[in-house]
């Protein structure tokens, strides 16, 4: 009895260990695969509420829990932080003031933005919130609230 649940705890591990794996930063992104900007552009100065229009290229989307569509993602916006790198393209991105998730397959958002200067970010995330290998970002752009 012993030996069985032993058993049993392992493979529990070995599959979580293994379901963990597969998640990290694996689901494949297309070569030439783009993300972008449609508005505003770099540089832009703008009011507040801004509207953000996400522009996406040899890719499509779906939203975030859609695991079976090949080649699809979903958006997030970040605002005002470091571009993700290391071992944090490895993670589902994180869901705060800097990190917006739009996992129902929105292509546009508005936000409220303080005046000064802001910069924006856009990172496609597979089925799970994780980004592509390899991964489907946008240049950042810096604009000016007035």
């Amino acid at each position: 009895m012993r030996a069985a649940i032993l058993a049993a705890g392992f493979v529990l591990v070995a599959g979580a260990t293994l379901a963990g794996a597969a998640l990290a930063g694996e689901t494949p992104a297309p070569a030439g695969a783009e993300l972008y900007f449609i508005s505003p552009q770099d540089g832009a100065t703008v009011t507040s509420p801004v509207t953000v229009r996400f522009g996406l290229k040899g890719m499509g989307v779906a939203p975030a829990g859609v695991e079976d569509k090949a080649n699809t993602g979903h958006h997030h916006l970040l605002i005002d932080t470091e571009v993700l790198s290391g071992a944090a393209l490895d993670e589902p991105i994180p869901a705060d003031d800097h990190h917006k998730h739009f996992g129902g397959g929105q292509t546009e958002t508005t936000i409220e933005l303080t005046p000064g200067t802001h910069t924006l970010q856009l990172v496609l995330g597979d089925w799970s919130h994780i980004p592509h290998n390899p991964p489907v970002m946008s240049p950042k752009i810096t604009i000016t609230v007035k």
